[in-house]
């Protein structure tokens, strides 16, 4: 492709509207243009990515023997009241009427539709298993679209449904979905990792993301030093401490703690590490008034893990101050477990203290030397705090480490959510009506070229990892307009490649080279050839790999062999 004929424009100035680097460089490169919040154009360069992203996702998902579908963007409604997504999904489903005032939504995600599909066409156990995909475009009302495409309302996914007879199928249809995706993010040139994870409003069982590692990335993850361990921080398991609780060698005794309200401001003032320190959080219950929650004072609470529990209500809600001064006669700061009625859940490491402190449920008071069974009623245990760097891995091999992730693809088994309430069913080898197991695995497609770049940049452009880049060869002729030898090897070079399958974009444009070198380092091309006089005379190419930092000199006659041998 000549770039004279490509209609780019790049930018030196960072949009003002840009909030992270992928989405920066995708503007100033010119691969993307915003219509509106969460909306975005996707340019000519642009395109080339997505497509080579789109490619490697198809050819390894049919390889894994799925089949392609294309299902409808618009959606009726009935099929989400029928599996209780109508009233369950929240704001982010958009629905509407048409002209005939019936109801539709934009669809999210398909696990109707696909579903609705299978129960008319598949009426065997010997039509099974069966694994159907799409790419498609998705619509998702995001309250505060951000990151450009990194989270927009219109995207574009990969998503895949498999349908089984029975467990023991389901897993299998699972692994083969594992192995896929680890295939398809290793062409892609990524540095990932998967994790286990909480299943969100898609539902099910089992459920595993696939992050690539980038230091902006949104979501924290861990893993361990010593083994295969990793889990986003949602689903990571704090085993609860291996040492017994230490027997109580303190009185509980009242103190004066006026404007401590944080555990920062009450360890200060009593001269005490936070981890001395336990904070009661109440949240709003399903079935009572309030549930307390506690955690020691250095912890944090993992709203996940916390509204999974029996009484809590899903999704987590903080109890309002009426709420507690009804529960606790105190508010907020002061709040402590020492007489409290009611459910209490205690953080396993919370437990494990003794002579600890805790709010006094009076306003400006706390209790020092408090202890578990001796001052306090009956509670549960359970693990509901964040996990931290160093903790003990739940694999019993290693600590745990921190990185920080971009989600990009999520597999789950979901069992029967939505076969059974759709009435998804097949007659099994005996005769007998079975309800179908399912799986679902996404990518978001657009997702993993904004990741591609948060993770592959410097401070001059994008660095794209070659399977995904828009062109394999950026051709820059230097005095293209003024020297007939330079345009002439340019031009042999430009079809000699090309005709060797190699993808070149041809920078034939008049214009300095600081342009065109800019231009080819923002973009991204993994390699440069540049073609000049001084270096004709010399009969000498120059060459530079888009990650160094040194051109390198070659012969002229050999310019086809030397690119294919760096070409990875």
């Amino acid at each position: 492709m000549r770039l004279s004929q490509y209609p780019i424009n790049t930018a030196k100035e960072t949009p003002a509207e840009a909030e992270v680097l992928s989405h920066q460089l995708m503007l100033r490169a010119g691969l993307i243009r915003r219509e509106a919040a969460g909306l975005y154009s996707w340019l000519p360069m642009g395109l080339r990515t997505l497509r080579k992203a789109e490619t490697i996702i198809r050819e390894e998902m049919d390889r894994a023997g799925a089949l392609e579908v294309i299902m409808p963007v618009f959606q009726p409604a009935e099929l989400w009241q029928e599996s209780g997504r109508w009233t369950e999904y929240g704001p982010e489903l958009l629905r509407f009427k048409d002209r005939h005032e019936r109801d539709f939504v934009a669809g999210p995600t398909h696990e109707e539709v696909i579903t609705d599909i299978v129960r008319r066409d598949i009426k065997s156990y010997r039509q099974l298993p069966v694994n159907f995909y799409q790419v498609q475009t998705k619509f998702r009302d995001e309250i505060r679209p951000r990151f450009g495409v990194m989270r927009a309302r219109e995207f574009i996914m990969k998503d895949a449904y498999s349908f089984h007879v029975d467990a023991a199928s389901l897993q299998q249809g699972y692994r083969a979905m594992y192995d896929a995706y680890t295939r398809i993010f290793t062409r892609m040139g990524l540095d990932f990792r998967a994790v286990r994870a909480d299943s969100g409003p898609i539902g099910g069982d089992v459920s595993q993301e696939f992050h690539v590692l980038a230091a902006s990335g949104e979501d924290a993850i861990v893993f361990s030093d010593e083994d295969g361990y990793a889990a986003n921080l949602e689903a990571a398991e704090a085993l609860p401490p291996m040492e017994p609780r230490p027997a109580p060698r303190e009185t509980m005794t009242r103190v004066p703690t006026p404007g401590a309200r944080t555990i920062v401001e009450l360890s200060r003032m009593l001269e005490v590490e936070p981890s001395r320190c336990v904070k009661t959080l109440l949240v709003e219950g399903s079935e009572e008034d309030v549930v307390a929650l506690v955690v020691r004072g250095d912890h944090e609470l993992n709203a996940v893990k916390a509204q999974r529990l029996p009484g809590v209500a899903n999704p987590l809600r903080m109890a309002g101050a009426e709420r507690i001064a009804r529960a606790t006669g105190a508010q907020a700061g002061y709040i402590g477990p020492v007489g409290l009625r009611g459910r209490v859940y205690v953080d396993h490491s919370a437990l494990a203290l003794a002579d600890f402190i805790c709010g006094a449920n009076e306003k400006d008071m706390h209790l020092t030397g408090v202890n578990w069974d001796r001052d306090v009623g009956a509670v549960t245990a359970a693990d509901i705090r964040n996990v931290r760097e160093g903790d003990p891995s739940p694999s019993g091999r290693g600590h745990l480490r921190m990185a920080r992730g971009i989600e990009v693809g999520h597999i789950f088994q979901l069992g029967s959510k939505y076969s059974r309430p759709l009435k998804a069913a097949v007659l099994d080898e005996s005769g007998k009506e079975v309800t179908l197991l399912m799986g679902c695995y996404g990518i978001g497609v657009t997702r993993v070229v904004a990741a591609a770049i948060e993770q592959n940049h410097d401070e001059r452009g994008i660095i794209w990892p070659e399977p995904l880049a828009p062109f394999q060869v950026v051709l820059v002729p230097l005095n293209l307009q003024k020297s007939a030898r330079v345009r002439e090897v340019a031009d042999r070079l430009y079809n000699e490649l090309s005709a060797q399958g190699i993808e070149v974009l041809y920078d034939d444009r008049d214009a300095r080279p600081g342009v065109k070198f800019a231009d080819a380092e923002l973009l991204g091309i993994p390699h440069r050839l540049v073609v000049g006089d001084r270096g004709l005379e010399a009969g000498r190419l120059e060459y530079r790999y888009r990650r160094d930092s040194e051109n390198t000199e070659f012969a002229a006659g050999e310019a086809i062999d030397f690119i294919k041998a760096r070409m990875r």
